[in-house]
């Protein structure tokens, strides 16, 4: 009977790719990549291993599948119409958000460029630094400028978040770096005592952004 039972709530409609990478990030999202095994990607999709395989060779391919697929809609949102500046600055911002949202994305950018993922960033990128008029020869220079910095920090943003308890307080918490700032010593530190008090209330993405126009308008200056 437990034999029937279980064949009758497999799947009846067909698997797609599709469909395993969305339940793929769910469980990325929920667990981290250590929870994604192919036996528990089967039970959420109530159907064996051999049907996954079918679509994806191993692990590592799912991965780079998964990254792709959240990747491609970051891209994919930027108004068509968008001038340069601002839609590089939504890619950017994108995958900022994106690697917020989903952690581990950043951990399989970090560890190799996948085929897709990372030529889509500097697609997203460097197209528009294109239409920017930046000259042939800065260009690459340029979106890898870009690249880099938005990788680094929305990394860093995710690394930060993983390494304190679900429900932290975020102002106390950065209330209570800014104090132990302020009890350096004064003479050595002197930047870091000036902008201490700024510390607690300042916004990731807003300090993000001003990095991307920083970088924009040095690129911009060399035109």
């Amino acid at each position: 009977m437990a034999t029937r039972a279980q064949r009758a709530e497999r799947r009846t409609d067909a698997l797609s790719k599709e469909r395993i990478v969305e339940a793929a990030i769910e469980i990325l999202d929920t667990g981290g990549e250590s929870a994604l095994t192919f036996r528990a990607l089967a039970a959420r999709l109530a159907t064996g291993s051999g049907a996954i395989y079918w679509h994806v060779a191993n692990k590592d391919d799912l991965l780079a599948a998964a990254t792709n697929d959240v990747i491609a809609r970051v891209v994919t949102d930027v108004a068509g119409d968008a001038e340069p500046r601002e839609a590089i600055r939504a890619v950017a911002l994108g995958v900022f958000d994106a690697i917020d949202a989903h952690a581990w994305v950043g951990t399989q950018l970090a560890r190799a460029p996948w085929p897709t993922a990372m030529p889509q960033i500097f697609e997203g990128i460097g197209g528009q630094l294109q239409a920017l008029g930046v000259p042939e020869r800065a260009q690459f220079d340029a979106a890898s400028a870009l690249v880099n910095y938005t990788l680094g920090v929305a990394g860093q943003n995710a690394a930060n978040a993983r390494l304190h308890a679900h429900g932290t307080d975020r102002v106390a918490f950065l209330s209570a770096a800014a104090a132990r700032w302020a009890q350096l010593d004064p003479a050595r530190y002197p930047f870091v005592h000036q902008v201490a008090a700024q510390l607690p209330e300042h916004d990731d993405r807003e300090q993000f952004l001003a990095g991307i126009d920083l970088i924009l308008a040095g690129i911009e200056a060399t035109r």
